[in-house]
């Protein structure tokens, strides 16, 4: 299950439906693998000098892969807790610097940037301003850059949502966000461009797509503990959602070995500026 931008709650809502649980959301949530951040390299010719804009960086898990290549970064993140648990994590960085504020409401003070890149968060930017903010906050022959992580299954292998379903139907019947995963081998012939998010019609070139798989293993509380950072559960009613996640993590332990997989596809989506 993947953030939809169909049923994801209202953009200014953001803040608060993960800065609830911004430790669970860092201890949790998968980061992005180095060969991911080598190629964005790569394709970008990005180097020491280049200067870098993150939009929603979260608890600042790409911002700190994104600092450490030596990169200047200005990240933005609207949740204020979550900003300042990205402020620690990159506390060493010089070369970083977090602010608080919507990416459609950020006064960029006149600064232009070599790359734009959004981890995970694109989705929550609306895309009648934030397309274009983009391009015109890029320099001339800038990148837009998409990370992101596809949550996928493997056919052979037990997966926690086949062994849940009737929990999920139980305690909440009918939510549409409930299903299983795509098969790992089937999403990157089907999800080229720049996914599930609006086109940003002619303002970017065409997009270079790379696929790295991925893996988290949890035990029955662990597994709990991130569906508590997904938007899908934390938009429940706690009343329905506590009961529903204690009894994913009982189902685990007691039909799966306490041991479950979150398998996904890292993405990277890569268009330079047009004009």
């Amino acid at each position: 299950m993947t953030d939809d931008p169909k049923t994801r709650p209202n953009r200014r809502d953001l803040g608060r439906v993960f800065n609830e649980v911004p430790e669970i959301y860092d201890r949790v949530r998968p980061g992005y693998p180095d060969e991911l951040f080598a190629d964005l390299a790569t394709i970008t010719g990005i180097d020491d000098g280049s200067s870098v804009l993150e939009v929603g960086c979260g608890t600042g898990q790409a911002t700190h892969s994104l600092a450490a290549l030596g990169w200047s970064v200005t990240a933005i993140e609207p949740g204020d807790e979550m900003a300042a648990l990205a402020r620690r994590r990159i506390a060493t960085f010089g070369n970083v610097g977090v602010e608080t504020s919507m990416f459609e409401e950020w006064d960029d003070r006149g600064r232009r940037f070599d790359v734009l890149v959004a981890a995970s968060s694109w989705h929550w930017v609306d895309p009648s301003i934030g397309w274009q903010r983009a391009h015109d906050v890029l320099r001339p022959a800038g990148w837009m850059a998409l990370l992101g992580n596809v949550v996928v299954r493997r056919a052979w292998e037990p997966e926690v949502y086949a062994e849940t379903a009737d929990l999920h139907e139980r305690f909440c019947p009918g939510n549409p966000d409930w299903g299983h995963p795509p098969l790992e081998d089937d999403v990157p012939t089907t999800a080229e461009g720049w996914g599930l998010v609006d086109d940003p019609g002619g303002l970017f070139g065409p997009t270079i797509v790379r696929w790295y798989p991925t893996v988290q293993w949890f035990d029955g509380d662990g597994f709990a503990d991130h569906l508590r950072s997904l938007s899908s559960y934390r938009s429940l009613d706690r009343d329905v959602r506590e009961p529903l996640l204690d009894a994913i993590a009982e189902r685990i332990r007691t039909r799966m070995g306490d041991r479950a997989s979150r398998r996904y596809l890292s993405v990277l989506r890569v268009g330079q500026r047009a004009g």
